[in-house]
């Protein structure tokens, strides 16, 4: 029974965050190539949202990484109030969280949802007898809008989320093609004065 359960736990680890109990990226993807297929058939779209907490290192800075913990599983159930029980929320790491919106019927859909999900991070939170003001920046990519490889939408709702960032912070951003011209000028510059 001992070796049944260490097993399972491994099984649920591979597809799984420690902390969280959240699908890993692995798990993520197997389930937007589902939630694609069936897109495809519906012709409904498939939203990503990359979110990052805002000016977390400071919690785990001040108050140590447990509270750090803490503040991420009230994220987390906060998340799960925001969406639909057919989404998928992912913690990417750190910080940082992926959602998959399945059978999207428009963008002012997606709109709806990232605006909920402001207001629920939004709230205070007590950790230890701490109430802690945080919110977060989101980045949105769409199927069939921005592409239809995961890899390819991640990268673009990465990108979105960090211009998200660049206006100030808690808000959200829906990819475009400027902003990937931007990041890649970006990059360029930093290239050359690295040079």
């Amino acid at each position: 029974t001992e070796r049944r359960h260490a097993e399972e736990r491994i099984e649920f680890l591979a597809h799984h965050d420690a902390l969280t109990g959240l699908p890993n990226r692995i798990l993520l993807r197997d389930r937007f190539a589902h939630a694609l297929a069936m897109a495809e058939r519906s012709r409904s779209r498939v939203a990503l949202l990359f979110l990052d907490l805002d000016k977390f290192k400071r919690v785990n800075d001040t108050l140590g990484h447990a509270a750090g913990d803490q503040l991420l599983l009230e994220v987390v159930t906060r998340l799960g109030h925001s969406t639909r029980e057919t989404d998928t929320i992912c913690r990417q790491g750190g910080d940082e969280f992926i959602l998959l919106l399945n059978d999207v019927p428009d963008p002012e859909a997606v709109e709806r949802i990232a605006e909920e999900i402001l207001t629920q991070v939004g709230e205070p939170a007590e950790i230890n007898g701490h109430v802690l003001n945080t919110s977060c920046s989101i980045g949105i990519a769409m199927f069939p809008e921005d592409g239809d490889d995961f890899d390819g939408l991640l990268q673009k709702a990465d990108i979105a989320m960090y211009n998200a960032k660049d206006a100030g912070r808690n808000t959200w951003r829906f990819f475009n093609d400027q902003m990937n011209q931007q990041a890649h000028e970006h990059l360029l510059l930093q290239n050359r004065l690295h040079q």
